[in-house]
C-alpha cells in the first residue's frame, strides 16, 4: 500500500471508542460530534499511519490531528513512561500562526487534565513550547535542558536546530511530524527546503517518524500526499491515507457585475457603483473580509470605504483595517487580535489572511477582481463561516468584461470542485547546498549515503548523482572561484567518497540558512546622478533596457542597473511598456485559463449555430448562476469578437495571431491571442520576440497578459511572415531559445543573487558583518560573469530553472507548442488591421494604465469599442444584413 485515499470512515461511537475516557469526555462536553476530517484522521492517527487531511478553514483540521496524538501522549503517561523528551514537532508557514497555535492547544489540554481530575485520574502537564527567530537564546536553553513534548516552530528554525547538536540529540525521539498549510509550502523552495529538513529528521529519528500534513483546497492530493511523505530507498512512495474533506463545507459563490454596461459606463460611475455595492453588501452581514489582488489597491479601498461607511452610518473608522504584507508585523497582529473579539466590521486584505490565522467570525468574503485560480478562490471563500455547518459565503465583484468572464468561469469550477494543479519545484541545487552543508556540520557523510538520504525527499527523488556531486564539489571549491572570494565550506574525499564540514561552516551555516530573498527597494537615479525614487526589486528584475515606466508621476527609460540602482533617463510624453502594478499582480494558472478558453468556445458555438440572443443569455445566466445584465455583457463581447474576425474566437482549441498597425503611434504588432495564463505567455512571448527580431532585424517590445501576448515593432510593416513566426518556435527549441534571450537580462541577475545566496555563495552575514543589498547584487553581476564560463555551474544552472520552471511555466508552454505543431490547437491569423479586435483591446491600451487617469484609460476602451462598432455597421450595411442589431440591441 503506498497511496491511498480513505473512502469510509468510523462512526461518532467508533472514534469516541478509540480515545481515553477523559479526553472523549472533555470532546463530548465541548463539542458533541466529530466533523469529517475528525471522524476520518482520528483513527488512522493513532494507528501510525502517515496521513494528509485537506480541508477547508473552520473544519476541525488541527483538532483531528492533535487530538489522537494528545490521547498517546497521556496512554504514555498512564503507564509511567512520558519521558522529559520531545514526542511532536508542528511546522508552519507563519510564526503568527504557531502563536496561535500554542494558544489553541493550551486549551485543549487545560480542559483534558480538568476533566481526568474530576474522573479521579491526575495526569502530568503536557508541555507546548515554540522556537523561532523571535525566540530567545535563554528560552532555547531552557527548551534544551528541559524539552517540550510539543515543539511548535518554522521551516527556517527547524532546520537550524537539526544543525545544533545538543537540540538535534532532542529531536532525535520525535515521534510525529505534522506540517500545517502544507499548500502554501508545497508550491515555493520553502516547501523544498522543508522537504529535505523532514528527510533529516526521520534519519536522526532512526526513520521512526509518523508525518501528518494538513491543507486547505489543493490538487492533485496524491503529488502533495507524496510531498509530505517522501520515497523509500525501493523507489517507491512511502505510505500516505488521504482524508479528503475539502467539500465538507457548504460553499455559496457568486459574481456580481456593477453596472449594466460595462463597456459605454463611464470610469467614475463604475467606480462608484463598485464602491455601492460594497456598503450594501457590508451592511448586510455582520463582518466582511475584502480581498483585493495587490497591496496598493488594499489602501486605496480602506481609504474610500472609511469614508463612505462613515458617511452611510454603516461603521465608524476604527472597524475598518488594512492587512498586508508590507504593514509591520505590529499592525497586523492588532487587525488579527481585533477580528477575533468581532470589533471589526470590514477588513481588507492582499494576500496575508489567506492562510490559516485564526481570525475569528467572517460572514462574507467579497474578492474585487479575479483570484485567479479556483484554488486561491476556495481558499479566500474559505475563510468566511468558521465553523463546518456555516456556508462559506463569497461574491466576486467584477470590473470590465475580461474580468467578468473570467470570474463568471473561475466561480462555476469552484462550485463544480475543479481546482488547478499546484506547481512543486523540483531539484533546486540552491536549497540542496544549503542543505549539505548542514548535513556536514551534523557529521562525516558517506557520499552514496547522503545521496540516499536526499533522494527521499518528494523533492530531490529525481536528482541525478551528477547533479549531487557537481552541487558538492561547488561547495568543496573546486570550482576555482577563491578569487572572488568564494571559499569551501565543506571538504570532500571523492577516493574515500567522503565529505564533512570546515572550520567555520557552523556559524555561515546559522546566519544564513533560509530560502526567502530579503525585500529590496531599489533606488533609481538619473543619467547626471538625480535621484528619483524607488522601485521594488520584483519590478526591476522584469525591465530591459528601452523599457518605459512611471515613478512619482513622470516617465523615464530603463538604461541599466548596477547592483541596488538603477539608472534611466526622462520619457515625457512616451507610451509606458511596464505598468508599475504589474508585478504584484497573480498570474492566472493554466488550468484556470484552459476553462476560460473552452466558456469563450462555447459561446461562439452558439452565435455560430444561430442561436437567438435571448436564449443565449438565458443559457450563460441559468449555467454560470449570472444576473441577466452580467450575462448579455459576456454575450455581447464574445459576438463583437465574433462579427469583426468572421468568426475568429481564440479559445482553448484555437490561437489568433492578428497584425494590428497602429498608425498614430507608427508601430505594427503581432498579438498572439494565448489564454493559456501569464506565466505560459511570458515563457512563448519571449521566444516568439526573439524569433521576430531575428527575422526583421530589430528590437521588439514585448506586453504580456493573461490571456494574449503583444510584440511591437517600429514602423508599418506588412511583410511579416506571421506563418513562419508561428512554426518557428517548438517543444524541443524553446527552452534553448528563452537560455539565449534570459542571458544578459535583469531577471537572471537577480534571480542568480538569490539562488547564490541561498546557496552559500554569496553570504549576506559573515562573523560580526552584513553586508547591504547593494554590494551583494554587484558581487552576484560579478560572480555571474565568471561562472557563465564554466560549464554546467551549480547555481547558475538553479537560476536558470526557477526562472524557466517556477517563474514562468515551461511545461505547459511546451505542451501549447506541441498542440500547435500537431494540430490540436488551431492557429488562424487576422489583419492586417488599423483596429485591433475586441478581445485585444486590453493588451493595447494596457500600457496607458500608469500615464492616464482610469478615466481617460475607460475613455481609450469606448473610443476603441466605438470604432469597433462602426467597422461592423459599415461592413453588415455592405451586405445588407441585419445581424449589427443583435450586438446589445444598439
Amino acid at each position: 500500500m503506498t497511496i491511498t485515499r480513505v473512502n469510509n470512515c468510523p462512526s461518532d461511537d467508533e472514534v469516541y471508542r478509540l480515545l481515553r475516557p477523559y479526553v472523549a469526555e472533555w470532546f463530548r462536553r465541548r463539542y458533541g460530534s466529530f466533523t469529517v476530517p475528525q471522524r476520518c484522521a482520528i483513527p488512522l492517527i493513532k494507528k501510525g499511519y502517515n496521513v494528509l487531511v485537506s480541508s477547508p478553514t473552520g473544519t476541525g483540521k488541527t483538532l483531528a490531528v492533535f487530538l489522537g496524538i494528545i490521547d498517546e501522549l497521556y496512554k504514555l503517561a498512564e503507564e509511567g513512561r512520558l519521558e522529559n523528551q520531545i514526542y511532536v514537532v508542528y511546522v508552519s508557514p507563519l510564526r503568527a500562526l504557531n502563536n496561535d497555535m500554542w494558544r489553541n492547544l493550551l486549551q485543549p489540554l487545560e480542559g483534558i487534565r480538568k476533566t481526568a481530575e474530576e474522573m479521579g485520574i491526575d495526569l502530568p502537564e503536557i508541555r507546548v513550547a515554540v522556537r523561532t527567530s523571535d525566540t530567545p537564546p535563554s528560552e532555547k536553553q531552557k527548551m534544551t535542558r528541559s524539552p517540550p513534548h510539543i515543539l511548535i516552530t518554522t521551516p527556517e528554525s527547524l532546520a537550524i536546530a537539526l544543525a545544533a547538536p545538543k537540540f538535534r540529540e532532542r529531536l532525535s525521539t520525535t515521534r510525529w511530524i505534522i506540517v500545517d498549510e502544507i499548500h502554501e509550502l508545497a508550491s515555493s523552495k520553502r516547501g523544498s527546503h522543508l522537504s529535505l529538513s523532514i528527510e533529516r529528521l526521520d534519519y536522526a529519528t532512526g526513520g521512526k517518524l509518523q508525518r501528518i500534513g494538513l491543507s486547505a483546497t489543493i490538487a492533485p492530493l496524491e503529488e502533495v500526499a507524496k510531498f509530505l511523505v517522501g520515497y523509500q530507498d525501493t523507489g517507491e512512495p512511502r505510505n500516505c491515507m488521504i482524508v479528503d474533506a475539502r467539500f465538507a463545507k457548504p460553499i455559496d459563490i457568486r459574481v456580481l457585475c456593477p453596472v449594466k454596461d460595462l463597456i459605454h459606463t463611464p470610469a467614475e460611475v463604475v467606480n462608484e457603483a463598485i464602491y455601492r455595492l460594497l456598503a450594501k453588501l457590508i451592511r448586510e452581514h455582520r463582518t466582511t473580509l475584502i480581498f483585493t489582488n495587490t497591496r496598493s489597491a488594499t489602501e486605496r479601498v480602506v481609504y474610500k470605504l472609511k469614508k463612505i461607511l462613515k458617511e452611510e452610518g454603516i461603521a465608524d473608522m476604527d472597524e475598518i483595517e488594512a492587512h498586508h504584507s508590507s504593514l509591520s508585523r505590529d499592525v497586523r497582529l492588532s487587525v488579527e487580535e481585533k477580528l477575533k473579539k468581532g470589533e471589526l466590521k470590514v477588513v481588507v486584505s492582499s494576500t496575508s489572511l489567506e492562510l490559516g490565522i485564526d481570525i475569528g467570525y467572517i460572514d462574507l468574503v467579497v474578492l474585487l477582481s479575479s483570484p485567479k485560480s479556483v484554488s486561491r478562490m476556495l481558499q479566500r471563500i474559505g475563510r468566511a463561516g468558521h465553523h463546518i455547518r456555516q456556508v462559506s459565503k463569497g461574491r466576486i465583484i467584477v470590473v470590465d468584461r475580461d474580468d467578468l468572464v473570467e470570474c463568471t468561469v473561475l466561480a462555476k469550477a469552484g462550485m463544480e470542485r475543479k481546482i488547478d494543479r499546484v506547481h512543486i519545484p523540483r531539484n533546486p541545487l540552491d536549497v540542496l547546498a544549503q542543505h549539505i552543508v548542514g548535513m556536514a556540520i551534523e557529521k562525516k557523510w558517506s557520499i552514496d549515503e547522503a545521496y540516499r538520504l536526499v533522494k527521499r525527499s518528494y523533492t530531490f527523488h529525481t536528482l541525478s548523482f551528477e547533479d549531487f556531486m557537481a552541487v558538492l564539489r561547488f561547495l568543496a571549491g573546486k570550482y576555482g572561484l577563491e578569487e572572488h572570494k568564494v571559499y569551501a565550506k565543506i571538504w570532500l574525499d571523492e577516493e574515500e567518497g567522503v565529505f564533512g564540514r570546515r572550520r567555520g561552516s557552523r556559524m555561515i551555516y546559522y546566519l544564513n540558512s533560509g530560502t526567502i530573498p530579503d525585500e529590496v527597494k531599489i533606488r533609481v537615479y538619473t543619467l547626471d546622478g538625480r535621484y528619483v525614487g524607488d522601485l521594488e526589486e520584483a519590478f526591476v528584475q522584469i525591465l530591459g533596457p528601452g523599457d518605459i515606466f512611471v515613478l512619482g508621476g513622470r516617465t523615464y527609460e530603463f538604461i541599466r542597473s548596477e547592483g541596488m540602482r538603477v539608472y534611466v533617463k526622462p520619457a515625457e510624453g512616451q507610451r509606458p511598456t511596464v505598468p508599475s502594478w504589474f508585478s504584484e499582480m497573480l498570474p492566472l494558472a493554466f488550468d484556470s485559463a484552459l476553462l476560460v478558453g473552452a466558456f469563450r468556445r462555447w459561446i461562439a458555438d452558439m452565435i455560430r449555430q444561430g442561436l437567438p440572443r435571448s436564449k443565449a443569455v438565458e443559457l450563460i445566466a441559468s449555467n454560470y448562476n449570472l444576473e441577466v445584465h452580467a450575462a448579455e455583457n459576456i454575450y455581447d463581447y464574445v459576438l463583437e469578437q465574433y462579427l469583426f474576425t468572421d468568426g475568429l474566437v481564440p479559445s482553448d482549441k484555437l490561437i489568433l495571431v492578428e497584425l494590428y498597425h497602429d498608425y498614430e503611434e507608427e508601430t505594427t504588432s503581432v498579438i498572439f491571442h494565448t489564454l493559456f495564463g501569464r506565466r505560459v505567455n511570458d515563457a512563448l512571448s519571449r521566444a516568439y520576440a526573439y524569433r521576430l527580431s531575428s527575422m526583421i532585424g530589430s528590437n521588439v517590445r514585448v506586453t504580456v497578459t493573461d490571456n494574449a501576448f503583444m510584440l511591437t515593432v517600429p514602423g508599418i510593416r506588412d511583410g511579416i511572415d506571421l506563418r513562419q513566426l508561428v512554426y518557428s518556435v517548438k517543444p524541443d527549441n524553446i527552452e534553448s531559445i528563452l537560455r539565449s534571450v534570459l542571458r544578459n537580462t535583469e531577471l537572471l541577475k537577480r534571480r542568480f543573487r538569490h539562488c547564490a545566496e541561498r546557496g552559500f555563495m554569496l553570504l549576506r552575514r559573515y562573523r560580526s558583518r552584513t553586508r547591504d543589498p547593494h554590494t551583494l547584487q554587484l558581487n552576484a553581476q560579478t560572480l555571474l560573469e565568471a561562472v557563465k564560463r564554466i560549464p554546467g555551474f551549480p547555481l547558475l544552472r538553479e537560476a536558470y530553472r526557477e526562472i524557466l520552471e517556477d517563474y514562468m511555466d515551461i511545461e505547459n508552454a511546451k505542451l501549447v507548442l506541441k498542440w500547435i505543431h500537431d494540430g490540436d490547437v488551431e492557429v488562424s491569423f487576422f489583419g492586417p488591421t488599423s483596429v485591433p479586435s475586441p478581445f485585444a483591446h486590453h493588451i493595447v491600451v494596457r500600457g496607458y494604465s500608469d500615464i492616464v487617469l482610469m478615466e481617460d484609460r475607460k475613455k481609450m476602451l469606448v473610443e476603441l469599442h466605438n470604432r469597433v462598432m462602426t467597422l461592423l455597421a459599415e461592413r453588415i450595411k455592405q451586405s445588407g444584413s441585419d445581424t449589427v442589431t443583435a450586438v446589445g440591441g444598439k
